[in-house]
């Protein structure tokens, strides 16, 4: 990857730069995706993150919550479509309700479900992000990230240009994309082996004091040869969280389906089943404790 020359050698150590990357600059960054948290933009080789509002979150959890309340009148997977791959039409729809929501006072909708889910979201984003840097950055688990002077970047959509001092390196797809490429392309042994380094690299996460509740593959990307974490809201090192989500382990009886993976796989149930042996194998108690380091919890 190209990086911007205008670093000084000890700023590159510290991945504090003189200058914004000028490809941040120069164009208008496109609009790359987005959750519940957060909306991404890109220029060639690197991200930056417009953090929402809390009322377009409680807005988002909001409609969340009715589309999967109504998911099963609608037709064919459309709700789940809806769901997974956030389109204008539930931009649109966000905005109404965020609308609507504006009626009522905040507290209210604090006192909720809603209220809570969106606090829940909060702690774990943070809680996660902190971890992250903390014990993740520097390796190669997580893709570069930059910090720089503020300058102000145009993006494609609302709201048209975003004041940003901070940027991280841009993966080639999510593993969840990379993986359904290489299905819709019949290139099953490339899949596997896809499959097998995503399964290395959760122990590197426990060596290091972390463990994710939430290995969605659309929270991890691929660089090279490599797969990162680029979704950290899902980390943790509260025990009492970690045995919660072993305990769920137990009963799931197919982990691909929960990880995204029945579409991708599903002309391959023997593929399917060796993941699922090996994640079973994996992901336990033994052996999350074996690779913990000695002074955790």
């Amino acid at each position: 990857m190209n990086h911007d020359p205008a670093a000084t050698e000890d700023s590159q150590t510290s991945r504090v730069r003189v200058h914004a990357p000028a490809e941040l600059t120069i164009g208008r960054l496109i609009r790359l995706g987005e959750g519940v948290g957060k909306v991404v933009y890109a220029s060639q080789n690197w991200v930056v993150k417009r953090e929402r509002s809390p009322s377009e979150i409680l807005a988002l959890i909001a409609l969340w919550k009715f589309i999967r309340k109504i998911e099963h009148l609608l037709p064919g997977r459309l709700g789940e479509r809806l769901l997974e791959k956030p389109s204008r039409q539930i931009r649109l729809l966000r905005v109404l309700v965020q609308g609507f929501m504006l009626v009522v006072p905040r507290g209210v909708w604090f006192a909720t479900h809603i209220g809570e889910m969106w606090r829940v979201h909060r702690s774990r984003d943070e809680r996660g992000e902190i971890l992250a840097r903390s014990r993740l950055a520097g390796e190669f688990l997580t893709p570069e990230r930059i910090q720089f002077p503020p300058v102000r970047v145009k993006v494609g959509g609302w709201p048209g240009w975003l004041t940003v001092s901070e940027a991280t390196e841009r993966v080639e797809a999510t593993l969840h994309q990379r993986l359904t490429d290489l299905a819709r392309a019949k290139r099953f042994e490339e899949l596997e082996v896809w499959l097998d380094r995503f399964l290395d690299l959760r122990p590197e996460g426990w060596r290091r004091g972390v463990f994710s509740i939430d290995s969605h593959l659309k929270n991890f990307g691929v660089h090279e040869n490599r797969i990162v974490l680029i979704d950290a809201g899902g980390l943790t090192d509260d025990w009492a969280e970690i045995e919660s989500r072993l305990t769920f382990e137990e009963v799931v009886k197919e982990p691909h389906i929960q990880l995204g993976l029945g579409a991708v796989l599903g002309a391959r149930p023997d593929i399917a089943d060796r993941f699922n042996k090996r994640w079973k194998a994996l992901v336990n108690r033994s052996e999350v404790r074996r690779h913990w380091p000695a002074n955790g919890s």
